[in-house]
C-alpha cells in the first residue's frame, strides 16, 4: 500500500478563496494518497456563481445544503439539499446560489487526478488541484 486510508476533517484542513463569493476546501487529491480522483467542498456565497466552464473528464456534483441553480449544457435546473449531478466531459455548466441569505454548498467529485477546468469566457485551463493550492 502507498498511501494509508485517512479520514479528513473538512472544518481542520486549509481553503481556498476563489474571488467571488466561491471559498474551495479541496479533500481527496493526490496529497492524500489518491491516484485516480478529486474531491471537496465548494462554498457558494448568497448570489455568488461559478463562472461557465468545462472539464477533461467526468465530474459529479451533489449540494449539501442550501438551494440554487446549475445550468447544464444551456438548461437551467433548480437544485437543492440532496440533489446530484453527472456532467460528461467537455459540457459547459456552473452553478448558482441565487439566495440573498443563505450559502449553498456542493460536494464535488473528478473522475480523474488530472482533472482541469477550461473557463469559457478567457479560455483559461487550470489543472484543478493546483487552483486549490491554500493562499
Amino acid at each position: 500500500m502507498k498511501h494509508p486510508p485517512v479520514i479528513l476533517r473538512p472544518a481542520i484542513l486549509p481553503s481556498k478563496d476563489r474571488s467571488g463569493g466561491i471559498r474551495t476546501t479541496p479533500l481527496v487529491t493526490a496529497k492524500v494518497g489518491s491516484e485516480q480522483m478529486l474531491n471537496g467542498l465548494t462554498v457558494l456565497a448568497p448570489e455568488a456563481a461559478v463562472p461557465l466552464h468545462i472539464h477533461n473528464c467526468e465530474e459529479s456534483v451533489l449540494v449539501v445544503s442550501g438551494a440554487g441553480k446549475a445550468t447544464i449544457d444551456g438548461v437551467e435546473h433548480d437544485v437543492a439539499s440532496g440533489d446530484t449531478t453527472w456532467i460528461p466531459a467537455g459540457i459547459e455548466h456552473f452553478f448558482s446560489n441565487p439566495s440573498t441569505t443563505e450559502p449553498m454548498i456542493i460536494f464535488w467529485t473528478y473522475t480523474s487526478i488530472d482533472a482541469t477546468r477550461t473557463i469559457i469566457a478567457t479560455g483559461v485551463t487550470t489543472r484543478i488541484d493546483e487552483e486549490h493550492k491554500p493562499s
